[in-house]
């Protein structure tokens, strides 16, 4: 249909594009990211998984989680934890501090579980990929079937 995508007609190995539209991750009544200039990941299967400059990030409400996964495309990605007033959510963020050359676009960026904080893109919430690993935004233009729930590990 006009205007919507399908997660199966992004590409494998992953693609990177930038985004203008106004995303936002907001814990309880603080705005932790707010952005213009988002990055969006397209990956066969998967809903896009936003990610913000860190310079639009509200960096002193995050703390680096000892938790490390492997991404067979981008690398090593470092998790993070929110942390507003007595509020803590735990991996409620990934970064690529050093990703691999054909991921060099997201260096310096973070992207956000819409599982675990409030998401939108251009003010509408968005609704999280399946399942508790991947951080992928459902938006109202994507179609899947979506990577994430029981059964779709090795799609």
């Amino acid at each position: 249909m006009p205007g919507r995508e399908s997660v199966w007609d992004y590409p494998r190995p992953p693609r990177v594009e930038t985004d203008s539209r106004h995303l936002a991750v907001v814990v309880g009544s603080v705005v932790v990211a707010s952005t213009n200039a988002g990055l969006r990941l397209l990956e066969t299967s998967h809903p896009p998984a936003f990610y913000f400059p860190r310079g639009d990030v509200r960096m002193e409400y995050l703390r680096t989680s000892p938790d490390r996964t492997l991404c067979e495309w981008k690398g090593t990605a470092t998790h993070w934890d929110i942390a507003v007033g007595t509020t803590l959510v735990r991996r409620a963020a990934w970064s690529y501090e050093r990703p691999r050359d054909e991921y060099t676009a997201i260096e310096g960026h973070l992207a956000f579980y819409p599982g675990k904080a409030l998401c939108t893109v251009d003010g509408e919430a968005v609704m999280c990929q399946p399942g508790d690993f991947y951080g992928g935004w459902i938006t109202p233009e994507t179609d899947g079937p979506f990577k994430g729930g029981p059964g779709t590990r090795s799609w």
